[in-house]
């Protein structure tokens, strides 16, 4: 009989017990559970196979899946999300998530889907393979034809460490003006931080 494999859980929801069962009666071995400030030293004390990573559409979940993928590349990562919206596995799978389910699981699919990332496989909720295929398909230059010229305006200001305050002083605008260009270009270019549209935008000369 193959060895179980191993994860480490985090998330900042009470669902901690009622995901580790699932995964324990699926044939997971749970070697730990923390929130999404304490991902990285767990995962680096325990080294599990894989790391499953609740999303509450809290920018906190969505950084630790970005820490982790930088720091422990080589350490999978799964992704869970109540909601079914495509976006949010857009944002996951930008910040580093390798696999993703969406809405509710089965216990079984679950512990499943985490034996298959261990083993190296790529595993979506039906549906979602096609959407992400498609937008990610789409060269960058697509998407960033989405932003108007205001948007690319704040874009390069928020690259140049300014706050908004300070952009809507450069711009003219209202710091509620501001904070929405930027949600907007989140939004637009599927991505979830600052941080990351900062290394979105110089990676692809918006700055």
């Amino acid at each position: 009989m193959n060895a179980p494999a191993s994860a480490v859980l985090v998330t900042a929801t009470l669902a901690v017990p009622h995901v580790a069962a699932a995964l324990a009666r699926g044939g997971v071995d749970v070697a730990g559970s923390t929130d999404p400030s304490g991902a990285l030293p767990l995962v680096e004390e325990r080294r599990p196979q894989v790391v499953v990573v609740e999303l509450d559409g809290e920018a906190a979940t969505l950084d630790a899946v970005a820490e982790l993928a930088v720091a422990v590349p080589q350490v999978p990562l799964l992704t869970l999300s109540a909601a079914t919206d495509h976006t949010v596995a857009l944002a996951a799978v930008r910040a580093g998530a390798t696999s993703h389910l969406a809405g509710p699981v089965a216990p079984a699919e679950l512990a499943g889907a985490v034996r298959r990332t261990a083993a190296g496989e790529v595993v979506f909720s039906p549906g979602l393979a096609d959407v992400l295929l498609e937008e990610f398909g789409r060269p960058a230059a697509e998407r960033e034809r989405q932003l108007t010229e205001r948007e690319s305006d704040v874009v390069r200001l928020v690259v140049e460490g300014l706050t908004a305050r300070q952009i809507a002083t450069r711009l003219v605008l209202s710091p509620r003006t501001v904070e929405n260009h930027v949600q907007n270009v989140l939004r637009k270019l599927h991505l979830h931080s600052r941080a990351a549209l900062v290394r979105y935008a110089i990676e692809h000369g918006l700055a």
